[in-house]
């Protein structure tokens, strides 16, 4: 089927990276823009822009009608739509295919069978897949606090639509779940268009491990490996990388053929990410839920793996057959990410949106920096608080570790507050140096800058006053 000319359901790095993967393909892009975003990098690259609504996504970039017309409208014959926003919403494929555009990305069933964590827990149980305790959907606090008691405490409320971190809420005690109950739906409705929530155990000492994996249409379906994702703060991932550091060499096997194994049982088509906790206590790993999109972190397994993901999705979509068996992927190296947040950590990653005054990113040998940013680039206030993502490659793990370090040295960007230090600090923490990661340590990390600072300030008053 062709794909000449693909519309864009997106904003921001995802966008301009789907842009240059379309260009590099000779692959013609249509870019759908909020108001906020006419000006954008990604605006100024694509071959169109279709300005579909205001700011809020819910007026613009969740809404699927305005997309679809954009789409039809501008000739376009296919649409990648990134992550986040509409990237599982098993409705924009479905409207897609009844509108004869090619959706990129799995279809509808993969979709509603695993975007959504409720049937993936179901699907995921069915192949035999391990499971945390959890529960059904929960209409209400009241019921939560049921399946929480049942479960036991602490326990995590998570939206059956999300992604991101959004509509995650750990739970400790009975006393805190009507408040957090509400917080975790509200944020739920309001990024996916879905309250649905359900309870899961929520394991401290754990490790967030990911299997990528890809599929065609001809039931060809491999793993690229796998990426340790445990450096989270609000459940949201600050460090990614790639392969995951200290687990032997059985259990990575073992995770990288179960996360294969189900994607393959359901028949899965384009790029998706099947997600384990690791609990390092009971030295046990458990299916989490799978993401049918590309993610934020797939670089990293670019890196060490040769190849481009967003290329192949495209070509996935037009119908061809994987150019690659399990036997061909090669895993080489070390690849480590670090998210750029506009976001003050002293300050509980308070977003920090404003106009770039300075924007100076590192550049050399395997060091890669996707962003949508430049010197006067206005951070709007309407979205994730994510503006770049740096990501390098070494030879080995303790010289990723020494090329990020010296990378985010180099990385300059002035006129708003950003996570830069603080990812700094935690790529060269002791814990991180010696690969004992777990989804609880940023919390740490946090509480050891913030008394830092505190001592930096008594120590500065002290000197002033004398």
């Amino acid at each position: 089927m062709p794909v000449t000319r693909v519309l864009i359901a997106n904003r921001g790095e995802i966008a301009l990276r789907v842009i240059r993967a379309c260009q590099q393909m000779g692959i013609e892009t249509v870019l759908v823009v909020s108001v906020a975003d006419r000006d954008s990098l990604p605006a100024r690259a694509a071959d169109r822009v279709v300005c579909i609504g205001a700011a809020p996504a819910a007026q613009s970039y969740l809404n699927v009608r305005a997309i679809i017309m954009a789409a039809k409208g501008s000739g376009a014959d296919a649409v990648h739509p990134g992550y986040g926003f509409l990237s599982e919403s098993p409705e924009l494929a479905e409207v897609c295919a009844a509108e004869g555009l090619v959706f990129v990305g799995p279809s509808p069933a993969n979709i509603r069978d695993m975007g959504n964590k409720l049937k993936a827990r179901e699907r995921a149980l069915a192949f035999g897949l391990p499971l945390l305790p959890g529960s059904q959907k929960v209409a209400s606090w009241q019921g939560a606090a049921v399946a929480a008691s049942q479960i036991g405490f602490p326990v995590l409320l998570k939206a059956a639509a999300g992604g991101g971190g959004k509509g995650m809420k750990i739970v400790t005690q009975p006393a805190d779940m009507q408040r957090m109950f509400e917080s975790a739906s509200g944020e739920a409705h309001a990024s996916f268009g879905d309250s649905t929530l359900y309870v899961e155990r929520y394991i401290a000492n754990a490790r967030h491990i990911e299997v990528q994996v890809l599929g065609d249409t001809h039931g060809n379906v491999i793993h690229l490996g796998e990426r340790d994702c445990s450096l989270q703060r609000r459940h949201q991932k600050l460090v990614e990388e790639s392969p995951a550091p200290a687990i032997s060499a059985s259990l990575r096997e073992d995770i990288r053929n179960t996360g294969a194994r189900l994607a393959r049982s359901i028949g899965y088509v384009s790029a998706g990410t099947v997600e384990f906790i690791y609990d390092e206590e009971a030295k046990q790993f458990f299916f989490l839920e799978m993401n049918t999109r590309i993610q934020v972190e797939h670089p990293v397994s670019e890196m060490v793996s040769g190849i481009d993901l967003v290329q192949e999705q495209l070509r996935v979509a037009r119908g061809e057959k994987l150019r690659f068996s399990q036997q061909d992927v090669v895993i080489r190296g070390h690849a480590i990410e670090c998210r750029i947040n506009a976001e003050i950590p002293s300050e509980g990653f308070r977003p920090s949106p404003g106009r770039i005054t300075e924007w100076s990113a590192p550049e050399g040998p395997n060091i890669r920096v996707d962003s949508h940013c430049y010197t006067g680039y206005v951070v709007p206030p309407y979205y994730d608080s994510m503006i770049g993502k740096l990501i390098v490659y070494g030879c080995n793990r303790e010289e990723a570790i020494s090329r990020m370090d010296q990378a985010l040295a180099r990385f300059r960007v002035e006129g708003i507050k950003t996570t830069l230090d603080f990812v700094r600090y935690a790529v060269t923490h002791p814990e991180f140096t010696a690969g004992r990661v777990s989804t609880v340590l940023v919390e740490q990390m946090a509480q050891e800058c913030a008394q830092a600072g505190k001592h930096a300030d008594a120590t500065r008053i002290s000197r002033e006053t004398q």
